[in-house]
């Protein structure tokens, strides 16, 4: 029997069965006609298109792109010091398809290294801590290294990681504005070369202008009358010279401590206005500084050429600075102990003119300002050809500074060493949703002070972030290592939004609220909310601290490693409204297609694998 002719043949028990239809088989079936099934009949059936599905009919149109292609942004680097160099080496690295523009006043990078060339400028730590992580100079000259020998090392990280080709060097940015309808900032600037002012589109702006970089002279009456040179310390004219000169330093901060000590063997006179107490030291971390050089031997650095050498020398050399934390917490056993090491070191170095110690021990904390140390500053105010003048200045005249006791200091110079931007509002407007953030951060402005999230952005001003901003330094730690973990939080906040297509993102106001509820409860445990006047507060005692990160070192680099995500608000490049539908594309990666890639990175000799990092890094996808 063949297929085609297969019928089924039931028992009918002997009964007779009822009359079939015409078209049934003539077979007894119990009744039942069983019809004839044709296979190949059946199989045609199947193919067939059905004419209508239970799936759900898509009211979204898939994007035509690959996940794994993210998309260019444009971003502006304002500032070329120490920041805004790491920004430049780091970025391009941490960021696929990033358009980069990194503009910069001065004719060349390095900031205030670049700034400050007054005499006896140098690091108060040790060279190799004010170092990048990933590109150490093992072989400084100094243990303190003097500015020039500092500029020297950034500018050849710009060298080597080419910085130099995104670079706009002598240009100004005047004013950057948020166009609300395209999403993008406006920044305009400056080209103090040429004398053109022209404006920028960019996606993102990112702000690495430093803490001390706009430096301005005091107010007081009749400064203009004053006929002798008159410069502030980052402004130093190298032509002075000051031997057999009478001269005025106004502040007793780094730069005055440092050119007080400085001068004073080279002048004939100096008058030295110190209007604030400060807690001066020999070291921060048992380092001790000295006027001197402190060279670094020949044999030692022959050592560096180890690489394991130097790795087990640096780490712990600037390990140190990573401890003693509690030392800056109300009422601590270390905070109390330091006290009564920088009095007796007072006390020893006031020596020849003890009646000046009690009018320098300031009635605040150490701490409470930053410590400076000051290699011969105490031995140089001791010294007969100095005056340290506490009374307040009332006025300069056209020969010298007049004190508000009515006595007049007739003087060739003055060197204005009274810092800089310490409020940290920007020194050019930043505009948007009709709001100014240089208005908002004054003392009189709506906030009052800078006002973030994490010191990373702030609410209201989308796709703007400040690098060593608000609270961008560690009480421990380094300078460079915390700009390297801020970077690269950046990083991964713009790889999100050029993957995912984000076309805005800022923080919200519930946790930015959040962070300066929890930054008043903290720095109320520390020294720092006591009565003293720092950069720290913008120079008012007793106002909100934002010059510090509220916590450790340690501490920020846990929390910027993983970001709160959920304290962002977000919108997106998709006009569907769905928030996948362009991140995730058509469902698929380039990569895959691409039969030269290596699709597996993932597969590694099992030899170097670390558990830990197994599926973490961002680059190593298939």
């Amino acid at each position: 029997m063949t297929v085609e002719t297969l019928e089924q043949t039931p028992n009918t028990n002997g009964a007779t069965p009822s009359p079939l239809p015409q078209e049934a088989s003539d077979k007894p079936t119990n009744g039942v006609k069983v019809p004839v099934v044709k296979v190949e009949e059946a199989a045609q059936e199947l193919l067939k298109e059905p004419k209508y599905s239970s799936y759900p009919v898509p009211t979204l149109k898939l994007e035509d792109r690959y996940i794994d292609e993210l998309r260019e942004l444009r971003v502006a680097v304002i500032g070329a010091g120490l920041s805004g160099t790491l920004a430049g080496i780091l970025l391009p690295a941490k960021v696929p398809n990033i358009n980069l523009t990194i503009f910069e006043k001065n004719a060349d990078v390095g900031g205030t290294w670049f700034e400050n060339i007054y005499p006896g400028v140098r690091c108060d730590v040790p060279a190799h801590v004010y170092q990048t992580s990933f590109s150490p100079n093992t072989q400084w000259s100094e243990q303190f290294a003097q500015g020039r020998e500092i500029r020297e090392y950034w500018q050849g990280l710009a060298r080597k990681y080419e910085v130099y080709k995104y670079l706009k060097l002598s240009q100004k940015v005047e004013e950057i504005r948020w166009d609300e309808k395209k999403s993008v900032w406006n920044v305009k600037v400056h080209n103090l070369s040429t004398g053109e002012t022209t404006s920028q589109e960019f996606d993102f702006v990112l702000t690495a202008i430093g803490r001390f970089n706009a430096w301005r002279l005091p107010n007081y009456p009749g400064i203009n009358d004053f006929k002798g040179l008159l410069r502030h310390a980052s402004n130093w004219d190298p032509t002075f010279d000051p031997n057999g000169k009478s001269v005025a330093i106004i502040g007793n901060g780094a730069s005055g401590i440092q050119l007080t000590a400085n001068l004073q063997k080279r002048v004939k006179h100096l008058d030295h206005y110190a209007r604030n107490k400060t807690w001066v030291t020999a070291s921060f971390a048992g380092d001790e500084t000295s006027i001197e050089p402190i060279p670094i031997s020949a044999s030692l650095r022959e050592s560096f050429k180890d690489p394991n050498e130097y790795i087990e020398f640096r780490k712990d050399l600037e390990s140190k600075y990573w401890r003693g934390f509690s030392s800056w917490l109300k009422g601590s056993e270390l905070n109390q102990k330091s006290r009564e090491e920088y009095t007796e070191l007072i006390r020893k170095r006031l020596a020849k003119k003890p009646e000046l110690f009690a009018n320098i021990i300031p009635d605040f904390s150490p701490h409470c300002r930053r410590l400076t140390p000051g290699p011969n500053y105490f031995e140089a105010i001791t010294e007969d050809n100095v005056e340290y003048i506490q009374t307040h200045i009332a006025r300069f005249t056209e020969t010298g500074i007049e004190t508000v006791d009515g006595k007049h200091r007739p003087v060739d110079a003055v060197f204005c060493a009274t810092g800089a931007n310490v409020d940290l509002v920007p020194p050019f407007s930043i505009w948007a949703h009709g709001k100014d953030l240089s208005q908002l951060w004054r003392q009189d402005g709506e906030y009052g002070f800078p006002y973030s999230y994490l010191g990373t952005a702030t609410p209201g001003f989308p796709n703007l972030c400040f690098i060593h901003g608000p609270h961008g330094s560690g009480r421990s730690g380094t300078v460079p290592h915390s700009v390297e973990v801020q970077v690269t939080f950046f990083a991964k906040l713009l790889r999100k939004v050029a993957r995912e297509g984000i076309k805005t993102i800022q923080p919200s106001r519930q946790a930015s609220d959040d962070f300066v509820a929890y930054s008043d409860a903290f720095f109320e445990t520390t020294v720092l909310s006591e009565n003293c006047s720092s950069w720290y507060n913008s120079g008012r005692p007793g106002s909100r601290i934002h010059g510090l990160w509220p916590g450790s070192a340690a501490q920020v680099t846990i929390i910027l490693r993983d970001p709160r995500w959920e304290d962002w608000e977000y919108e997106y490049l998709s006009e569907s409204g769905n928030r996948l539908a362009w991140y995730f594309g058509k469902g698929s990666t380039r990569k895959e297609e691409d039969l030269s890639t290596d699709i597996t990175p993932y597969i590694k000799d099992p030899a170097t694998v670390d558990l830990r990092d197994v599926h973490e890094s961002w680059w190593d996808l298939p």
